[in-house]
């Protein structure tokens, strides 16, 4: 396990390839301040993320929601689902990050009906991990057995990452998971996407409302509520 630092392109994709040695799997231990912005830059990617807090409290932007997490609880973020975190409350936040490839969740033969469908399911962008309701203890306790499975990879530890990742998987869905789609939600999400894009590789020029809007195929004062709901901060001021 190990400090995670990462870059993103100007499609605000994280670039780090999340894997262990040969398995698409990463574990990290992170600490908000100590990345270059002081905070984690919103981006998204394809893996899974679960995230557990071990220290301090964190406000996490997650789409359009912004959900503020305290020491012991944690969160689930799908698959492409834009985000970021910062620390909260005056506190210094620390946190354990697992993030893993959905295609190694399950074989290909599961994956189709037990995965798949939850990847693109737009009404679950997250899932808060409430320390209360018991369940979530048993992802920790699988998150903190696969730690020490890549630390000392003891004969045999793929099999076991595999039989720790399907009881965390098979954890969330009998608890939490809505197999509900909304194209709306999924339109909405990748208009901004584009958006988002447009800036980052236009921001040295003279950037308009109207080239932002025209990019997302929306009207200016659509464009700018898109902002607002999502950043809560206006285009220009992004």
């Amino acid at each position: 396990m190990h400090n995670h630092h990462f870059l993103i392109d100007n499609k605000l994709k994280e670039l780090t390839e999340h894997s262990t040695t040969t398995w698409p799997i990463a574990l990290y231990h992170t600490k908000i301040r100590d990345h270059m912005s002081g905070y984690i830059p919103l981006h998204w990617h394809d893996e899974f993320q679960f995230v557990f807090i071990l220290e301090g409290e964190a406000e996490f932007h997650i789409n359009e929601k912004i959900l503020n997490i305290q020491q012991g609880d944690g969160v689930f973020i799908n698959s492409g689902c834009l985000h970021m975190a910062k620390d909260a409350n005056g506190t210094t936040c620390t946190y354990i990050c697992l993030n893993v490839s959905p295609h190694f969740i399950t074989t290909n033969e599961l994956f189709t009906t037990f995965v798949h469908p939850y990847m693109h399911a737009s009404q679950t962008p997250f899932i808060l991990f409430n320390r209360k309701d018991g369940w979530p203890n048993q992802i920790y306790q699988c998150i903190q057995i696969i730690q020490r499975l890549i630390e000392q990879t003891p004969a045999y530890y793929e099999l076991e990452l595999n039989i720790q990742l399907i009881t965390i998987w098979k954890c969330l869905l009998q608890n939490r998971f809505q197999l509900t789609y909304d194209a709306r939600k999924h339109d909405r999400n990748e208009r901004m996407k584009h958006m988002l894009n447009w800036i980052h590789e236009h921001y040295h020029e003279k950037v308009l409302l109207q080239d932002i809007a025209r990019e997302g195929q929306l009207s200016r004062s659509e464009c700018c509520r898109y902002f607002n709901d999502i950043l809560k901060k206006s285009p220009i001021h992004y």
